[in-house]
């Protein structure tokens, strides 16, 4: 299975540890950002990375070249950062069926196998890796509406959330989630969600599951930084 990484960003909220260098490349115990991610989806059975980048993405690619750990990678440039929506869109070239994403911000204490495992069952067509957070919190991600472990709705950054189960960064999606990323209006702030694109497929009928993996921090701040460092020390 591919793995798509998202990594084009720039991270402001980690202020002078960005200012030369991208998101994917700030040290966390001792190692890049990214070569967590990398070893979290070669973990989970990823014969190869499709590395998104953007802003100082040609660090990230002298960094780590055209394979880590013996798996190869595979670069796609996001000229302007519209949201995830439209990193996801500017891989479809690249991508055949199938696939796992991870937010290349998300550090996870465990494997997300369990995730991958998910999708493959008979009748699933993709798989969301959740967690419970406070109301507040569920208010500044992607919360889903659900019946059990099935997705049955997904929005982002609701006012009034329908509940407190949100995305965590990791997704297993069927090959049609490009059409309906393409579908996709925009937000208020310019950007191309994939919740929204999920929330498509979901509303024409497609078996979107949930799985509960470990403890994962999204790396945004430096206390984020020290979380993650905990985090993959333990």
């Amino acid at each position: 299975m591919q793995a798509l990484i998202p990594a084009a960003g720039r991270g402001t909220r980690l202020g002078e540890r960005t200012e030369t260098r991208p998101k994917g490349l700030v040290e966390v115990a001792g190692r890049s950002l990214l070569a967590h991610v990398f070893e979290t989806a070669i973990d989970a059975g990823a014969d190869e990375l499709v590395v998104v980048i953007g802003y100082e993405g040609a660090q990230i690619v002298e960094r780590f070249g055209d394979s880590f750990a013996g798996v190869p990678i595979m670069y796609v440039h996001q000229r302007e950062q519209l949201g995830l929506g439209h990193a996801v869109l500017q891989a479809e070239p690249h991508l055949d069926g199938l696939f796992l994403l991870l937010n290349g911000d998300n550090v996870f204490a465990g494997s997300v196998a369990p995730a991958v495992a998910a999708a493959e069952k008979a009748g699933v067509d993709g798989v969301l890796a959740v967690e419970e957070v406070s109301k507040a919190e569920a208010k500044t991600t992607g919360v889903l509406e659900h019946d059990g472990d099935r997705v049955t709705g997904l929005v982002e950054k609701p006012d009034d959330p329908p509940s407190t189960l949100v995305t965590t960064g990791c997704y297993v999606l069927p090959a049609d989630i490009f059409h309906a990323c393409a579908l996709v209006q925009p937000s208020a702030e310019g950007e191309y969600q994939l919740s929204d694109a999920v929330g498509l497929l979901v509303r024409a009928g497609y078996d979107i599951e949930t799985v509960r993996l470990g403890e994962r921090v999204n790396v945004n701040t430096p206390a984020d930084v020290e979380r993650a460092a905990r985090l993959v020390q333990n």
